[in-house]
């Protein structure tokens, strides 16, 4: 077999499909969309509308509902826990809690409790303080010679409301006294000059009476 000697698989690659190019492609003049209207057109998405009545996806009715009340847990099998203290990441003397999953790498972070469940096989005996277990995975702890107990989930802590921002106002005592700096006239200060006291006109003479002529 030679480079050029390889191909594809027959069938594993398709031709394009040139559009517009005469009628004598089969694909000319409108390019296989049809005649004039919306749909012709790019960037139509008419998924939903069915000409004005209700769509289908609103006739018909709702299924499922989220639980508002659903648990966050972490579920470990017991297998992986077997497998941990094989390895020494697990100190099989000590309770087996949340906090010492995480050290043991078996979970990654810790969420609202830890339920064990019963797949794998648990040979050591080991004391176990969880949120949750299964009927199987109780069995099998108590079979190996362990123990169950059973700590009630941590409350979720409600969220805070922000307190509204209240706009800050003069205390009732400044407000009228500012009111009344406000409306009092600017005093005059020191260096501007007294005003002149006006100059009082000088009374008129008495005009002295004209003498009497002799008829």
């Amino acid at each position: 077999m030679r480079l050029n000697e390889l191909r594809d698989n027959p069938g594993a690659t398709k031709a394009r499909k040139r559009v517009g190019r005469g009628p004598g492609s089969g694909k000319g003049k409108t390019a296989g969309r049809g005649h004039k209207g919306q749909k012709s057109r790019s960037g139509v998405a008419i998924k939903g509308f069915e000409g004005g009545q209700m769509p289908i996806h609103r006739r018909l009715a709702k299924r499922g509902f989220t639980n508002i009340f659903k648990k966050d847990l972490n579920e470990v099998n017991l297998g992986r826990i077997q497998s941990a203290v094989d390895k020494k990441t697990l100190d099989p003397k000590k309770t087996v809690t949340v906090e010492a999953l995480l050290a043991a790498g078996i979970i990654r972070r810790a969420r609202e409790g830890v339920r064990v469940l019963g797949q794998g096989e648990i040979k050591t005996k080991l004391s176990f303080e969880v949120t949750g277990v299964s009927t199987g995975a109780q069995k099998a702890i108590e079979k190996a010679g362990g123990s169950v107990t059973l700590v009630p989930m941590p409350k979720r802590a409600p969220k805070e409301k922000a307190a509204p921002v209240k706009a800050k106002t003069a205390p009732k005592s400044e407000a009228p006294a500012k009111a009344e700096e406000a409306k009092a006239p600017a005093k005059k200060s020191a260096k501007t000059p007294a005003k002149k006291p006006a100059a009082t006109k000088k009374a008129a003479p008495a005009k002295k009476p004209a003498p009497k002529t002799k008829k």
